[in-house]
């Protein structure tokens, strides 16, 4: 299928990426390098790789990664995509995107595990990303590309009263991320972070504004817009982020990176 382009968007800045969806848990030492990846001779690729034609109504869509094995059920290839490339939200859905649904495991070399579990945790990230994104070229011949555009975006802003952001404790060593409908947690992060999660919350671009950096205890709770009225319903987001950060979402235009698809095909049952 080709000359067809499909759209999705992230800022233009850094984001930690795939969200609540990877599942990381790798060692911290290795027996040998990993194969370079910018301007070097060989991109790191999966050794094993399967994909199957989904099961029809098999639900919803769930991925793991322990390492070694990268396992997805359900997964169509926009969710493949949000977690291979820079993309702010599962909501940026690209319009007319293919929905096949698939099940994929692949499974990583052991010269290409030892080096990754050489590197800090956010270079495994990226380099899992550019793997997935090798599996996408290869399987599904997707072929895509950026562009700076445009578009109506929040910036995330400290209020006059000032931020009511808890800093996380020096030397405190457990971190984590989750969020959910009615509730953000973040232990350990920045304000990076908190805005890829809003964008994610909120269906909209969200890019950070606010000039604060270092790492914070964020609570944040609010009832969604659906239970309003209800009895004991709580602020809404966007009331919550004010009164319990000291932060707000301001409407704006700004450049975003948006993620053009050129060209993508069915893959071949294996």
């Amino acid at each position: 299928m080709a000359n067809r382009v499909y759209t999705s968007s992230f800022p233009c800045r850094t984001s930690l990426v795939f969200g609540a969806l990877f599942i990381f848990a790798l060692s911290a030492a290795g027996q040998s390098d990993l194969p370079k990846t910018e301007t070097g001779s060989k991109t790191p690729t999966y050794e094993v790789v399967s994909v199957k034609p989904g099961q029809p109504g098999c639900g919803g869509m769930s991925v793991g990664w322990n390492g070694r094995h990268f396992s997805a059920r359900c997964i169509t290839v926009w969710g493949l995509m949000f977690n291979a490339y820079k993309v702010e939200s599962l909501h940026d859905h690209p319009p007319g995107l293919p929905d096949w649904v698939f099940d994929v495991e692949a499974t990583v070399g052991d010269d290409t595990l030892a080096g990754m579990e050489k590197l800090p945790p956010m270079e495994r990230v990226e380099v899992s990303k550019q793997m997935l994104q090798a599996l996408l070229a290869d399987r599904f011949k997707l072929r895509v590309h950026y562009e700076a555009r445009i578009q109506p975006i929040d910036q995330l802003i400290i209020t006059k009263g000032g931020s009511r952001l808890k800093p996380w404790p020096e030397g405190q060593q457990q971190r984590g991320t989750s969020w959910g409908s009615n509730r953000i947690r973040i232990q350990g992060a920045g304000m990076d972070k908190l805005a890829f999660i809003l964008s994610d919350a909120l269906g909209r671009t969200v890019v950070d504004k606010t000039g604060v950096t270092g790492n914070y205890d964020i609570d944040l709770k609010w009832t969604p817009d659906d239970q309003q009225g209800t009895p004991n319903a709580g602020p809404t987001l966007f009331t919550a982020i004010q009164e319990q950060l000291g932060l707000k979402l301001e409407p704006a235009k700004g450049p975003v990176n948006t993620l053009v698809v050129d060209h993508v095909e069915k893959p071949s049952e294996n």
